[in-house]
């Protein structure tokens, strides 16, 4: 499974340095100096992991990162010169998953990304919930030691809830991680794909929140 990173970072220098450790450690990493430019490159192109800068020209740091909770729940690194107490709150209250301060060790910021994919589950080859085990790289689905077949819409569905277990996902986020931004159709697509799940899984294990979209529970 490619693992899609961006990173927004208005200092050229340090945006090659850590794009090239990245991509020595096997990722396919993009970059954005301006942050006008990031808000398009994520809302085109699905990510799963943002490293951020603060201060940047256009929309700051901060707004990119509201921006960005809005269609997708991957993780995101705030990596900056600005230490003080009040940006790293705004940030976290922002949903950032964790912060670095400018100056740090590629190395370590390289263990950082490693460890926020791991928690959020893109690097792990399965992913279990409950009775339901998804492999990653198989793209098989088993419940109870039982194979159930899917097409490759619902298991990224399923994939997706999985890796966000007990969150709500939007079906605005659902339709921008599995279909891409420039997808025309309607919401629809995304019930019929749950209401064909749900008669596949011998369980219901996918709650609907009304108006909002859906979670994955463990029903054990």
């Amino acid at each position: 499974m490619d693992i899609n990173i961006l990173v927004v970072e208005d200092n050229k220098t340090i945006c090659d340095t850590v794009k090239t450790f990245l991509q020595n450690e096997g990722f396919l990493v993009d970059t954005a100096f301006h942050g006008d430019v990031a808000l398009e490159m994520f809302y085109d192109k699905s990510y799963q992991l943002l490293i951020l800068d603060i201060m940047l020209p256009g929309i700051d740091g901060h707004e990119l990162l509201k921006a960005f909770r809005k269609i997708s729940t991957a993780p995101v690194l705030m990596m900056t010169a600005l230490s003080d107490d009040l940006n790293q709150l705004i940030a976290f209250q922002n949903e950032v998953d964790d912060y670095v301060t400018k100056p740090f060790s590629m190395q370590i910021l390289i263990k950082r990304v490693e460890a926020l994919l791991r928690r959020s589950g893109v690097l792990q080859k399965e992913i279990c919930v409950g009775g339901l085990l998804l492999n990653i790289d198989s793209y098989k689905a088993i419940y109870d030691d039982t194979a159930i077949a899917l097409t490759l819409r619902e298991f990224e569905i399923l994939l997706l809830l999985a890796q966000n277990k007990g969150k709500v996902i939007t079906h605005q986020t659902i339709l921008t991680r599995i279909w891409g931004y420039d997808f025309d159709g309607e919401e629809g697509v995304i019930h019929t794909h749950i209401k064909n799940l749900r008669a596949k899984l011998p369980v219901n294990i996918i709650k609907t929140i009304r108006g909002i979209g859906y979670s994955l529970e463990d029903v054990r």
